[in-house]
């Protein structure tokens, strides 16, 4: 990898589950159940020790949306298994709810999504998130999602889906090195608030630094790596929704801070493959910072080194206080 990429990256591990979606072509089947697991648990309990069956993954159930009397209008009840530490909604539920329902909608699955994070959905709240199909064609269309609490816009997404009969394939970017995830230590929470989207996924540190070990002292490159496995969620736009919003974790990684809070002002996804994986590596990599806003960008890889998606972001940078 070329010297200017400046990257951070991460695992995740993805165990046994069934994700099919006939009309897109796109099924996988295994025959235990899944949930969020240690390096000895074999059982896939969940953290609350629930177990999850290896059933159809729905998007919509995952995020709780349901269809609301508007037409082409989806309700979402902000919980804490969807929020971040601080209370809001994560901005990759966020994301990853709009292209749920605009999946539903166009009944394609996701190429490319970019979303503007406007402001924040506290826990406890209801969201809707109103849909508009704004083109469609034999294999593409084009959709439209914008986010509300009330009258208050919390995050627009545009976006497109479908897949082409094409007899061309192939991937230039090549997945960097990283030792086996198990070889890796657990990446230490920065807070620790029990049931909240942190503990989604085990997260195992391939490079990079823990929370207490950044010491002010910047990173040559900008990278860090991550292994991780999620405890409810196979590789789906779903999944990739979440894992590409880890831009301001790498830049607390990259400028070796600690004390900072980066806020996402957006978050655009390209959707390459849905292949299935037990683990997938997070490849984050910090283009620069300046003006008080770092812009990055994050790679996500299967275990057989297939780029899965590309996500990049733009962030605020703030003193964390107190």
């Amino acid at each position: 990898m070329s010297s200017h990429c400046r990257r951070t990256v991460g695992w995740i591990r993805l165990d046994h589950f069934r994700r099919c979606w006939p009309r897109w072509g796109y099924s996988l089947d295994t025959g235990r159940t899944l949930g969020l697991m240690s390096s000895t648990d074999s059982d896939q309990t969940g953290a609350a020790g629930r177990k999850y069956t290896a059933a159809e993954f729905r998007p919509v159930d995952f995020f709780g949306l349901t269809p609301t009397e508007r037409t082409q209008v989806w309700s979402l009840s902000v919980e804490q298994r969807l929020s971040t530490s601080g209370g809001v909604l994560f901005g990759g539920c966020g994301l990853g709810a709009a292209l749920a329902v605009l999946e539903e909608l166009t009944g394609r699955p996701a190429i490319w999504a970019t979303a503007q994070f406007l402001s924040f959905a506290m826990l406890g709240e209801t969201v809707e998130i109103e849909t508009v199909l704004v083109a469609s064609g034999h294999f593409t269309a084009q959709a439209r999602a914008v986010a509300r609490v009330g009258d208050r816009e919390i995050l627009t997404v545009n976006a497109a889906f479908g897949a082409r009969p094409a007899p061309w394939n192939g991937q230039w970017y090549e997945m960097p090195a990283a030792p086996p995830p198990l070889d890796c230590p657990l990446r230490e929470a920065k807070w620790i608030v029990p049931g909240t989207i942190g503990e989604l996924t085990e997260i195992r540190m391939a490079s990079g630094r823990q929370w207490a070990d950044l010491n002010g002292v910047g990173t040559a490159d900008g990278r860090s790596l991550l292994w991780a496995r999620a405890s409810e969620i196979p590789v789906s736009t779903t999944l990739l929704s979440i894992l590409g919003d880890y831009v301001p974790y790498g830049i607390s990684q990259a400028l070796g801070l600690g004390n900072i809070m980066a806020n996402s002002l957006d978050n655009t996804l390209r959707v390459l493959s849905l292949a299935p994986s037990e683990w997938v590596l997070i490849d984050i990599g910090i283009a620069g910072i300046g003006s008080g806003f770092g812009h990055g960008e994050v790679r996500i890889w299967a275990e057989d080194s297939t780029l899965l998606a590309i996500a990049s972001q733009s962030s605020i940078i703030r003193e964390h206080r107190g």
